[in-house]
């Protein structure tokens, strides 16, 4: 038996301008938002075939580097040219390696993600 990953969970202060981000980003079809029994509201993109992406409302400001982060390659064009797009969305390059494949970025709220050459 094993399991299988629904969502990833982003804590964030703005879950409706952090989706809109990660909406543009990722070509996410559908937005879902929906309440917990305390009345906080979660905004949820969905994909058919794809890990749910679900923004939740935190008070905490984020304060030293993700433990987990998102690997992205673009679906088409090139490395450069996706980079380009995101930071066009609203991302800030944080580091481009040259001896590495990875371009690290931030998203809107300082969530680090990279881009690799296309696959």
């Amino acid at each position: 038996m094993s399991a299988r990953v629904i969502a990833v969970a982003v804590d964030c202060h703005e879950p409706e301008t952090l989706a809109e981000f990660w909406k543009a980003a990722l070509g996410y079809p559908e937005t879902e938002r929906w309440q917990d029994s305390h009345g906080v509201t979660y905004v949820e993109l969905k994909a058919p075939g794809q890990a749910s992406l679900l923004f939740q409302p935190v008070p905490e400001a984020k304060t030293v580097k993700n433990r987990l982060h998102l690997d992205l390659a673009p679906g088409t064009g090139g490395q450069r040219e996706e980079v380009e797009r995101l930071a066009a969305l609203g991302a800030e390059l944080v580091e481009d390696p040259h001896d590495d494949p990875w371009i690290v970025l931030r998203d809107p709220e300082g969530n680090e993600f990279c881009v690799l050459p296309p696959r």
